[in-house]
């Protein structure tokens, strides 16, 4: 399953609304090219929709973002935040990559620009990755999940010493589709054998067979030899599914008996993502209907049964394209409690390699990013179905698991508006007070 790490990629490039930009204070040692701060500058004036749209984004940008399509990303932001007022910092990545927060009537969005080094340096990548909302409390987000169309979920969970403590949330005990985020389980049992001395990190082991994307060992050579810390970084970090089924094989049973002992026994038997694709598929339309109605012990005769079949099923990604695929019934499934469980057991018993791996790639913007002293991070996706999933660790040692998912049947679900709910709920529990 995709994992999704950001929102929405864009682009925009635009001359230039005001004559002398003026001076955008930076917290970075980096330097930022004065170009850079010069788009990051025009920014307001654009999604206040006074810019040159067509100007101020590349023709790369323009192929993959219309103009129809970024006014509805606009739409969206100020639907929700109001209008755009001033360019309040900006955070240079290099001399041409940024992170830009901008005041809004309601509160800051945080933004990613990437310009073109050469001139006219138009703007070649825009990633809105969150929102701050002034005043916002942990009663509105709640709301505000509730709002969505379909079913969904979050919590804000304080770790330490025993179950982690509920602080906030809204359904945190509904179970609901995970996509990639039953991967947090796969890396606990790869974490739980190796404390046990079952393996080690650097044991080196054949690529299993391919499955779809996400990922990248779907396309080497077959068998290539990697290390299980390789495949579980690449799990964790790109959501890697051909790396994902390799652990989940090496693991066997004991992945079963892994999710019972973390609190989720719902899990078992799991799935490999190929084994999910295949059931999906329409050749496959009767197993899929018996794997609906079977028990978890009958789902092991069902795929001892048909383990020929599902392997030699050939899968067709276009299924995946655009609506929802059983997603109540063919999915990995588990409740935000549940969730928080399993990371709060990578906190405390798996190591520091696999903290370490779980941090490669954090899943939120470098300015939320920065609100904390640790943030580790797998989320999931398929058509209908979004989880972030998040475990941090405050300023002040404080330690939090912050999860949340929305599935809906009838249609897709809003990437953005749902990372933007995300972005809140971890600036709350960035300074929210625990129990």
């Amino acid at each position: 399953m995709r994992t999704l790490i950001a929102v929405l990629l864009l682009g925009i490039s635009q001359p230039g609304f005001a004559q002398t930009p003026a001076p955008i204070p930076s917290t970075s040692t980096t330097v930022a090219d004065p170009a850079l701060g010069a788009r990051a500058g025009e920014l307001v004036g654009l999604i206040a929709g006074a810019g040159d749209f067509d100007a101020y984004f590349s023709p790369a940008f323009h192929a993959a973002l219309p103009r129809d399509k970024w006014d509805a990303v606009v739409a969206q932001v100020t639907a929700q935040m109001g209008k755009p007022i001033a360019v309040e910092s900006i955070v240079a990545i290099s001399a041409w990559a940024a992170t830009v927060r901008l005041r809004f009537e309601r509160g800051i969005v945080t933004v990613q620009l990437a310009v073109d080094p050469a001139p006219p340096h138009a703007a070649i990548g825009l990633l809105f990755t969150g929102t701050e909302i002034a005043g916002d409390t942990v009663d509105k987000l709640a709301a505000d999940f509730r709002a969505l169309p379909g079913a969904s979920g979050f919590g804000i969970y304080a770790l330490g010493e025993g179950v982690p403590k509920l602080v906030a949330g809204a359904e945190p005990d509904r179970t609901a589709p995970l996509g990639s985020a039953f991967k947090l389980w796969v890396l606990g049992e790869l974490a739980r054998e190796v404390a046990a001395g079952e393996r080690k990190w650097a044991d080196v082991v054949p690529v299993g067979p391919p499955s779809l994307p996400s990922g990248i060992t779907q396309s080497w050579p077959a068998g290539s030899p990697v290390t299980l810390q390789t495949l579980a970084t690449l799990m964790i970090s790109i959501s890697d599914n051909t790396a994902t089924d390799t652990l989940v094989s090496l693991e066997g049973a004991k992945l079963d008996g892994f999710v019972t002992a973390a609190g989720a026994p719902g899990l078992a038997p799991m799935l490999t993502t190929r084994q999910m694709f295949a059931i999906k598929s329409p050749a496959n339309a009767g197993l899929a209907a018996a794997w609906a109605k079977a028990a978890p012990v009958e789902r092991r005769t069902l795929l001892a049964a048909n383990a020929p079949r599902l392997a030699t099923t050939v899968v067709d990604p276009s299924i995946f394209g655009g609506k929802p695929v059983s997603i109540d019934t063919l999915e990995w499934f588990a409740s935000p409690a549940q969730t928080a469980g399993v990371l709060d057991w990578l906190r405390t018993k798996s190591g520091e390699t696999a903290l370490a791996l779980l941090a490669v790639n954090p899943g939120t913007d470098a300015g939320t990013r920065a609100k904390f002293d640790y943030v580790g991070f797998k989320g999931g996706s398929e058509p209908g179905v979004i989880t972030l999933n998040y475990l941090v660790r405050r300023k002040d040692g404080r330690w939090l698991a912050v999860v949340g998912n929305w599935h809906r049947a009838d249609a897709g679900v809003e990437t953005l508006a749902f990372s933007q709910l995300m972005t809140r709920a971890l600036v709350l529990a960035s300074s929210t007070t625990l129990p």
